[in-house]
């Protein structure tokens, strides 16, 4: 495994990295290594296209048209 140094860290930052930790029961190293691998090992987000592309066929078109049995104009009168 490689080992990852990182300088310059703002105290704030190091500060809540380790009230995590704690919170957690880890060191600060280790609560260090969860964050790196939840925020990069991830799955990839899903784009909008292949949503609809995984979504079933349900249908027609003319299976969700809209029966309008009284118009739009007159629904809130």
């Amino acid at each position: 495994m490689a080992n990852l140094v990182v300088r310059n860290i703002d105290d704030e930052i190091v500060k809540a990295l380790k009230e995590k930790a704690g919170i957690s029961g880890h060191s600060a190293e280790a609560e260090h290594r969860i964050i790196l691998a939840q925020a990069l090992l991830r799955p990839k987000k899903k784009s909008f296209t292949e949503i609809l592309m995984d979504m079933p066929n349900v249908g027609k078109d003319a299976d969700f048209k809209r029966l309008q049995e009284v118009s739009d104009r007159n629904v809130f009168d």
